[in-house]
């Protein structure tokens, strides 16, 4: 085996997003296209001499072959030991808890999370923390900076590791350890649930259909809710993951999950429906007839999650981010805990678990999760459900109904416009910028703007200061509208419009129909239209 030091050049465009470096499969295949990130990361954390990692991804096209190289570059950077999901597969939630677990110095993960997968597709490479969340601002920046001056990276040269095989092996000093991706965290789910209790719901004929989408989550679903909870067979559905995700675009949402969302709708419907996205992290929760949307599933979570063993000692607090709607909120504020507001990206939520603040967390964008790694985690959420269902001995839309009438209703929706012309995206954004001081007082579609800023964040454990991260515009009523460029997308930009309406007494409405002013406000206010040249979103949520 030979350390070799291969010289290069900086690669424009590597600046991780919100969830790493996401980009087109066939750009990361590019030659020292993925060499030159990985010893970004290396030296944005400070190098890998004698750490311990951990490495695993969703399985998309090119994940067995990136594996190798990270592993290659990993020996060459003198790391001691790499911990690798068998098959080079984790989903993001459980190599999470591995890092957590076997107390490594951090992860790398192989994801382009709910994006399709395909060599024609796209692809994501991300580093996560000791702590098992990702790689906080401060750090993607010194990342991003050494793509900019990279001049050279070392790899070792030297044959394909075994990642099929359970065991360790040798890569020179370094060790490989290849374990079984699914054991630690199925273990983590049993000290978190009532298993006994779900066990009994299966045993009473409650039916379910979890769409695993043809990704990570299959073996994970398959070998908890059937292997273990009794569920029937072929309750998970789409189980085997494929490198390109079944042809499919593996998002948990009523778009892409059609098949669900039918079966869900249909006079055949099991009792509960769920799917889960590319690499484990997102959920979506379906009830006959009754579609959950992720804002009120997390404030449903929050409200109903002492009935889980793993957090009957209440909550110390809730966290969303800022376009995620107020419903949470309201939870906390009966509970009499904190609740927090925070940007897009679930590495803003690592401070306040870690500080012990904030015990749930979601994002509007099917992520929910908890204390217990520090990623979201689609499946965690599923179970969850199930042991509140199991508990409360309640149909999903009784559940709902019984919420609402607690708590009011906050209709919501997210319109995304995808694939969009760049610099039209950023002057709609700027073009909003520069109107926001002037909007409060103003009619619009019949409503009266209150306030309008674009969100900044100060973290309440280190005061750090995020800001730009999203238009917000209130309406008096309790209304709302939020706009923000998305940094998930790989060509193009994907503007979000995220349209809130509350209603304390009328919970019956088809929610785009209570949101239509609110619809008709965002279009006239940003020109959406007229600047995209878009009559209509590709995406209703």
């Amino acid at each position: 085996m030979e350390r070799l030091t291969i010289t290069t050049t900086p690669i424009e465009g590597q600046k991780p997003g919100t969830s790493g470096l996401r980009k087109k499969t066939r750009i990361f295949m590019q030659p020292h296209y993925l060499e030159n990130f990985v010893q970004a990361i290396w030296n944005g954390i400070g190098g890998v001499q004698g750490k311990t990692l951990v490495l695993g991804g969703d399985g998309r096209y090119f994940n067995d072959r990136a594996a190798q190289v990270i592993l290659r570059m990993a020996a060459a950077g003198g790391a001691e030991r790499v911990i690798v999901g068998q098959g080079a597969l984790l989903s993001t939630p459980a190599a999470s808890n591995l890092i957590r677990q076997r107390g490594a110095d951090g992860g790398v993960i192989m994801s382009a999370s709910h994006n399709p997968g395909g060599p024609d597709e796209d692809f994501g490479v991300k580093f996560n923390m000791s702590n098992g969340g990702p790689a906080p601002e401060d750090v993607t920046a010194r990342m991003f900076e050494a793509t900019k001056t990279l001049t050279e990276y070392h790899i070792v040269q030297t044959h394909d590791v075994d990642l099929d095989t359970l065991g360790e092996s040798q890569m020179g000093d370094m060790i490989v350890e290849v374990v079984d991706p699914v054991a630690d965290y199925a273990t983590l789910m049993a000290d978190l649930f009532d298993f006994d209790a779900i066990k009994a719901l299966f045993a009473g004929g409650f039916t379910m259909c979890f769409d695993a989408m043809h990704a990570i989550t299959g073996p994970y679903a398959t070998a908890i809710l059937e292997d273990t909870l009794g569920a029937a067979p072929g309750t998970v559905i789409n189980a085997v993951p494929s490198p390109d995700f079944g042809g499919g675009h593996p998002d948990p949402n009523p778009i892409w999950a059609k098949t669900l969302m039918d079966l869900m709708m249909g006079n055949a419907a099991p009792d509960f429906g769920a799917a889960s996205d590319g690499d484990g992290d997102r959920n979506m929760i379906v009830g006959k007839g009754c579609y959950v949307t992720p804002s009120d599933s997390l404030a449903v979570l929050a409200a109903n999650a002492h009935l889980a063993p793993g957090y009957k000692d209440g909550l110390a607090g809730v966290a969303r981010s800022m376009p995620t709607s107020g419903a949470v909120d309201r939870v906390a504020e009966k509970l009499g805990i904190g609740s927090y507001e925070t940007p897009t990206g679930w590495k803003f939520f690592g401070n306040l678990l870690d500080a012990g603040r904030a015990t749930l967390c979601g994002e509007e964008s099917a992520g929910t999760g908890s204390d217990h790694v520090r990623e979201k985690d689609g499946l965690w959420a599923v179970l969850l459900w199930l042991n509140i269902l199991a508990v409360r001995n309640q149909s999903v839309l009784a559940v709902m109904q019984d919420h609402w009438g607690e708590y009011g209703r906050n209709y919501y929706s997210r319109h995304d416009y995808e694939a969009i012309d760049s610099a039209a995206a950023n002057s709609l954004m700027q073009g909003l910028r520069d109107k926001l001081a002037h909007l409060p007082g103003q009619t619009v579609a019949g409503l009266v703007i209150s306030a309008a800023d674009e969100f900044a964040y100060d973290d309440p454990v280190d005061g750090s200061r995020s800001e730009g991260q999203g238009i917000r515009i209130l309406f008096e009523g309790g209304a709302r509208v939020v706009m923000r460029l998305s940094g998930t997308g790989t060509e193009g930009a994907t503007l979000r419009v995220y349209l809130e309406w509350f209603s304390a007494d009328d919970f019956g409405k088809d929610p785009q129909q209570a949101l239509s002013s609110v619809i008709e406000a965002a279009d006239t206010l940003a020109g959406i239209r007229d600047l995209t040249g878009r009559t209509a979103p590709d995406v209703i949520t």
